[in-house]
């Protein structure tokens, strides 16, 4: 018995291919010769011998019945990536990716051709010639001085195919407390949560308990990429039977994605007194050998998830911690005993640098009872009652005077989704005071143009540079 294929040129297609783009093979296997066409499941065939004739499945179907190592033969020349469904989901990853960066150049760029970008990057990733590209670094000071390594936009979209790809199995593996990064969870929805435990653990305010809040010290620059790499093959082998995209080709495009090194390939946008008081441990460029996540990639706040699922599962589950949830690298317990919570300490301190070789923050660790205020999450929790923290209304103040001095210089779409982003927050809290403070800062101009409805700010007209000149 022995296969023929036609061989992939330098352009993605086959030297047999049809002119309806069909790839042909052939199996000998004694008198008997088929030709299967991998498109259609109606396939053609060819005898030496019609006595012999019998029916012939489609290609993909045919290769599902061989031994594994004849099918290892077939996967080498062609593959089981169907590329229409792949470029189907890279679409999708295209839409999802462009929600929150509408406006900027690398997605504009990427917009004026998407088609054929998308088409190339589906040919590069099925004969695997895809290469990531140089990310784009600079340093950001809110809310804390960080370094971001952004992601070319095309780049982007293989990170959403991979989120999409594996979210819903990670996502039913992680506890119901894990909020980041998360379809219907968030600081708003873990600020809730908080609130809900303590109620819950003081029996509604009537008992003592007390809050442990602790925070893991350079958490992303100290992701172990090897540890890593295992988690996401554990949490992603038990369920890649609902995958919708090939698991071979799934691991070795998050292996590709995860030890990528973003610092030997970069644009820096940064001047060098940007980077002072950033410290080395803070930095990429100095994290050690196969760690590191660079912020600012979708996959890094998924993997996140990952990284921290089996500390998650044996807090809850098995040092008994009832009241536990994690916000990336913040992460707060609740306990009616105060010397349990003094006690859990070094045991999580043990358990992280044993298992994860993390290590906690040694300057915020917060034990306090629940009567004092929780600040947590950009939120301020006291009993019966949650504000915004005093940063987010500086903020919001700094924001309303810069707009009284130089309102002409500011876009009316600007100032509405300025004023509105910080509206909706005040929404999840009480804040009804605070707010009409903050807005009786308006100067009189600003109200002859704009107006509110719904505590929601509008322009007075519908023809908004109108209103502006």
């Amino acid at each position: 018995m022995s296969y023929t294929a036609g061989i992939r040129r330098s352009d993605g297609k086959f030297d047999n291919m049809s002119d309806r783009g069909n790839f042909w093979i052939s199996r000998t296997d004694g008198d008997k010769s088929w030709r299967l066409n991998f498109d259609d499941v109606h396939v053609d065939v060819n005898w030496n011998n019609l006595d012999n004739a019998r029916p012939v499945v489609c290609f993909e179907h045919w290769c599902m019945t061989l031994p594994r190592g004849e099918f290892y033969m077939i996967d080498l020349l062609y593959g089981m990536i169907d590329r229409q469904e792949l470029l189907i989901d890279l679409f999708h990853a295209y839409y999802a990716a462009r929600l929150t960066k509408r406006n900027t150049s690398s997605q504009l760029a990427f917009e004026i051709d998407y088609e054929e970008q998308l088409i190339a990057l589906c040919d590069e990733l099925l004969d695997e010639s895809y290469q990531i590209g140089p990310s784009m670094c600079f340093i950001v000071y809110d809310p804390v001085q960080r370094e971001i390594f952004a992601a070319s936009f095309r780049d982007r979209v293989v990170h959403h195919l991979i989120y999409r790809s594996i979210y819903d199995i990670i996502d039913r593996q992680l506890i119901h407390d894990a909020w980041s990064c998360r379809v219907g969870r968030g600081t708003h929805y873990g600020v809730r949560r908080i609130d809900h435990r303590i109620r819950s653990c003081s029996h509604n305010y009537s008992q003592d308990c007390y809050i442990l809040k602790l925070d893991i010290q350079w958490f992303f620059m100290s992701i172990d990429k090897s540890i890593l790499r295992e988690q996401i093959v554990t949490m992603i082998d038990c369920k890649k039977d609902h995958l919708t995209i090939d698991y071979d080709f799934l691991l070795s495009l998050i292996q590709q994605v995860l030890f990528h090194d973003p610092t030997q390939d970069h644009v820096i946008k940064w001047f060098r007194a940007d980077r002072q008081g950033l410290p080395h441990s803070k930095s990429l460029f100095h994290a050690q050998p196969w760690c590191g996540l660079p912020i600012g990639n979708l996959t890094s706040q998924l993997f996140a998830n990952v990284y921290m699922n089996s500390f998650d599962h044996q807090m809850q589950y098995h040092i008994g911690c009832k009241h536990y949830g994690r916000y990336v690298d913040d992460f707060v317990v609740i306990h009616q005993d105060r010397q349990f919570l003094v006690d859990l300490i070094p045991r999580i301190t043990s358990r992280l640098i044993a298992h994860l070789g993390l290590t906690l923050h040694p300057h915020k660790i917060y034990l306090q009872h629940y009567t004092r205020w929780v600040n947590i999450l950009g939120a301020v929790i006291k009993p019966y009652r949650t504000y915004l923290r005093k940063r987010t209304l500086g903020n919001f103040r700094q924001q309303i005077a810069s707009m009284n001095q130089c309102h002409n210089s500011f876009d009316p779409s600007t100032i509405i989704s300025i004023i509105n982003s910080y509206l909706g927050m005040c929404r999840y809290h009480q804040s009804y005071h605070i707010r009409q403070k903050l807005l009786s800062g308006l100067g009189d101009r600003f109200y002859d143009l704009y107006e509110f409805d719904d505590d929601l700010l509008v322009c007075r007209t519908k023809d908004i540079h109108h209103d502006a000149s």
